[in-house]
């Protein structure tokens, strides 16, 4: 059996040793009480691989410490995180041995125990710890912590709660991670999760993965040591090794673009991290060793991506390119300073000042905020702060240069909506790198959108499905939810207008749905549900119904022109679409467009019949 005894300190007093440093004595006193504290809280527990229970708050309280670099009470709180919820202490006992701070950390990443939850207990445990968010972000990290070591650990588990764990760090926690700047710690997450939800998808890319490091071995070698060679003759000091991309991304990577493995661009990359010398910027030192590689390696052409004036979301900053490696293949390189390379491994508590911490803060409780505003339903909930929140995003610019992020397939629209309500109420139609475009038009990284606004134009249902982002949906939903509602509902069949004769049948919700007196589901409720016919004033108003007519007519000079004027200018209504064919000088057209009643679409008609070599105007 293994000495647990000697583990057990070993492992407590590396946690020690990390946080003395940046501790004072009495805080570190306060730290090794809490680990006593929880060591004997969980004295009588075993983890399901059999190991004493309080291993797993010390590898939280690690993983706080080392990789996270918090200060103290986050740590304390790690040592403490599981004693109210599976020993007989309470909040109350925390707070009174380690003060306020503590016990609010210990209560957010404590699970409450309800005899109802709200929606489900894992989305009220979702909601506990993202409302946390509204005073500290620290509750977050430590959970995360948490989870990270959970997913360490799962193999101990039952297939069920694998895949019950799994499922939600990849839904969740991995993402989350991500878009906290915490890079290191979603790439393990991601990866643990892959491996629990796919283990022979997982395996098989790990074995793919070793292959090729063993058959690129050798000349990805010669390429590193030859830009060492080059940095070096230029003074330059930097760190060069090849990278490659764990099994999960590579899974995702060949999903995207539809590769098999062998198939697939970019499986590794070379990484330079470099030394930034005294009195230059990180951005100067990464375009200096840019320049001095493609002095010696072809560049590909657009194969630059710049992070460092452009980052990420979640602050990611680096400078990309792409060099022709000498066995003849396009090697994908990041540039980046030990800076940026920390900003990506500890996120948003890179920078230490409080003033970084708040902002974050600030971003996500206003966006909570507006959530819970709108009173969301659990699933609701969560699905629109993973949409928020939990998407790589995009860089696009407005045609002044100001950037605008976005998650990744945004489209026009949630741009226009993201620069300002208004502007995405009205949007018309775009131009995206001064080319036409629909605002249902997708959107890619570097792209400049100029919206293009019509004061008649409103949110329509199909918006919905053609945004991402956080604002736009909520906007859109917003608008949908409290536009006037119609008085009756139209019957999907025979699709009536007003100043048509219509009948109306009150169905069992209240609501009243319009037929034509001849329509067949008409006829038919009439004959069974008689009592429920009421009478209906289907008048009309601002409205626009979609009518389409055949026109049949002998082809002539300036015909087309003439069809057009009759619709647009002489009536003042908007095609929708205008199809033709011409067979042995018999034209046949196919127009869509809106009326507001049975008399426009027969004025409309009975004015096509007056134009000249038309033969016959059907209404379809």
């Amino acid at each position: 059996m293994p000495d647990y005894d000697r583990i057990i300190e070993e492992r407590a007093q590396h946690v020690f040793d990390v946080m003395a440093p940046t501790t004072n004595v009495e805080d570190m006193c306060r730290l090794k009480q809490a680990f006593e504290l929880a060591r004997q809280a969980h004295a009588q527990q075993k983890r399901k691989g059999g190991e004493p229970y309080i291993l797993h708050p010390i590898a939280v309280a690690t993983i706080v410490a080392e990789n996270l670099s918090l200060d103290v009470n986050p740590v304390i709180a790690a040592f403490l995180h599981d004693v109210v919820e599976d020993t007989s202490y309470t909040i109350e006992d925390i707070r009174k041995r380690f003060g306020d701070d503590v016990a609010f950390l210990v209560g957010v990443v404590t699970k409450a125990k309800k005899d109802k939850y709200e929606d489900s207990k894992q989305v009220d445990n979702y909601r506990q710890m993202l409302n946390s968010v509204q005073y500290d972000i620290r509750a977050l990290l430590v959970k995360l912590s948490d989870r990270l070591h959970n997913m360490r650990t799962l193999s101990s588990m039952p297939p069920d709660k694998q895949m019950k764990i799994a499922g939600e760090t990849d839904y969740f926690y991995a993402p989350l991670a991500n878009r906290l700047g915490l890079y290191n710690i979603k790439t393990e997450l991601e990866n643990l999760s892959f491996r629990f939800r796919c283990p022979h998808d997982y395996d098989e890319l790990v074995r793919m993965i070793e292959d090729d490091k063993a058959g690129q071995r050798e000349r990805l070698a010669v390429f590193v040591e030859q830009i060492k060679n080059v940095l070096a003759q230029a003074g330059i000091r930097a760190d060069v090794f090849v990278e490659y991309r764990m099994p999960y991304s590579v899974w995702r990577k060949m999903a995207k673009y539809g590769d098999d493995f062998n198939h697939l661009k970019y499986r590794h990359f070379t990484e330079i991290v470099f030394d930034t010398p005294p009195g230059m910027t990180d951005k100067a030192r990464a375009l200096q060793i840019y320049a001095v590689l493609t002095d010696h390696f072809q560049e590909k052409p657009g194969g630059i991506v710049n992070y460092i004036d452009a980052p990420k979301e979640n602050g990611y900053q680096s400078f990309h390119v792409k060099l022709l490696a000498h066995f003849g293949r396009w090697q994908e390189v990041h540039i980046s300073s030990r800076a940026m390379v920390r900003k990506s491994q500890v996120g948003c508590v890179a920078e230490r000042d409080d003033g970084n911490i708040v902002r974050w803060i600030a971003k996500f409780r206003d966006v909570l905020q507006q959530i819970a505003e709108q009173g969301s339903d659990g699933h609701n909930f969560i699905e629109k702060v993973v949409t928020a929140f939990y998407n790589d995003d995009i860089m696009t610019f407005t045609p002044k240069g100001r950037p605008v992020v976005l998650p990744q397939k945004s489209t026009v629209l949630d741009f226009a909506y993201e620069v300002d309500r208004s502007l995405g109420e009205h949007a018309k139609y775009a131009r995206i790198n001064g080319f036409l475009a629909s605002v249902k038009a997708p959107l890619r990284r570097g792209d400049v959108v100029e919206i293009f606004t019509d004061p008649e134009v409103w949110p329509k249902d199909d918006w919905l499905d053609n945004v991402v982002a956080y604002h736009a949906k909520n906007a859109i939903s917003d608008y949908l939810a409290h536009r006037p509602k119609a008085k009756f509902n139209r019957c999907p069949e025979c699709k009536p207008i007003p100043g048509e004769e219509v009948i109306g049948f009150r169905e069992d919700n209240d609501e009243i749905t319009v037929h034509k007196r001849d329509c067949p589901t008409a006829v038919h409720q009439a004959s069974k549900w008689g009592d429920s016919i009421v009478s209906v004033d289907f008048e009309p108003d601002s409205t626009l119904y979609s009518q389409t007519i055949n026109v049949v007519a002998v082809d002539r000079y300036h015909l087309f022109i003439d069809l057009v004027d009759c619709i647009t200018n002489r009536l003042k209504l908007t095609i929708e679409s205008f199809n033709t064919t011409t067979v042995d000088s018999i034209v046949s057209c196919r127009i869509s467009f809106g009326v507001h009643s049975c008399e426009e679409l027969q004025s409309v008609i009975d004015d096509i019949k007056n134009i000249k070599g038309v033969d016959e105007v059907k209404r379809l």
